[in-house]
């Protein structure tokens, strides 16, 4: 019997493969992704510090690494970073930076869902604005638990971009008038952008977070998969912060209303 589910997921994780391709070209250009300052490069290294430690050659992966921003800070940091990612263009600038600044990280064409990689061979996993991607977070989730080490640490950084707050919805709709006043589209620059901005609200309507991923729900389904000691970190104002000046007005000023967080989930030793 034909499993209708597993062809419709699969159908969707090959649109969200393609969509992250095409988005590479111009992945670094936007904050958020890149980062454009000191200030923001030191936010980031606290918050790698403060849930994963030092790093001491311990080897972490990093999932969905795009084009290797977060692969590289903890490169920074001294882990022995392999990053994966599932679309290959996203990968060639990854290796690009890497041969540029002369670094040994290796980067691996994978499915974040299903790695592949030997059980408990990591001392650390992260992820960076995955997991509202996810098609299967509960399975995606205990992949991960299963190629962690005892002890080892999983840090999530996500937010919930469906459900904007009563200050986002404001921003909304002043951008709405500014745009009707003449001021030029705030987020998407052209027809190509807003087509992708179309296949992005496609891709969102169908995963699993389609209504919104909250760190609470994250946090529930990193339990049922094993993880303990499971913490919400919603202090992320820093990296907000530093990252404002190179964002048009209203959308910094969105940022820093959104529900945004970072979490912890530890392997019991």
């Amino acid at each position: 019997m034909t499993n209708t589910n597993t062809i419709s997921n699969f159908d969707l994780r090959e649109e969200i493969r393609d969509y992250w391709g095409k988005r590479a070209e111009t992945f670094d250009s936007l904050p958020g992704h890149e980062i454009f300052s000191e200030d923001e490069r030191q936010a980031w290294f606290r918050l790698l510090k403060k849930h994963l430690g030092a790093g001491d050659g311990r080897r972490v992966l990093d999932l969905a690494s795009g084009t290797g921003v977060v692969s590289h800070l903890l490169d920074d940091l001294k882990f022995d970073v392999t990053g994966m990612d599932w679309a290959e263009p996203m990968l060639a600038l990854a290796r690009e930076k890497a041969l540029v600044r002369q670094r040994s990280i290796r980067f691996l064409l994978g499915d974040a869902e299903q790695t592949m990689e030997p059980s408990e061979h990591y001392d650390a996993l992260t992820c960076r604005h995955l997991v509202w991607t996810l098609v299967d977070p509960a399975a995606a989730f205990a992949e991960w638990h299963r190629i962690l080490k005892p002890g080892g640490c999983l840090l999530v950084v996500d937010g919930d971009f469906v459900n904007p707050g009563p200050v986002a919805r404001l921003i909304s709709r002043l951008s709405c008038w500014f745009k009707q006043a003449g001021v030029p589209n705030l987020e998407w620059a052209d027809d190509a952008a807003a087509d992708m901005q179309s296949i992005h609200r496609s891709i969102l309507s169908r995963v699993h977070f389609s209504k919104g991923a909250r760190a609470e729900a994250v946090a529930a389904l990193l339990k049922e998969a094993g993880f303990r000691k499971v913490s919400i970190d919603t202090d992320l104002k820093a990296i907000h912060r530093a990252q404002r000046p190179h964002l048009p007005f209203f959308k910094g000023w969105e940022r820093t209303t959104q529900h945004r967080y970072a979490i912890c989930a530890v392997k019991e030793d």
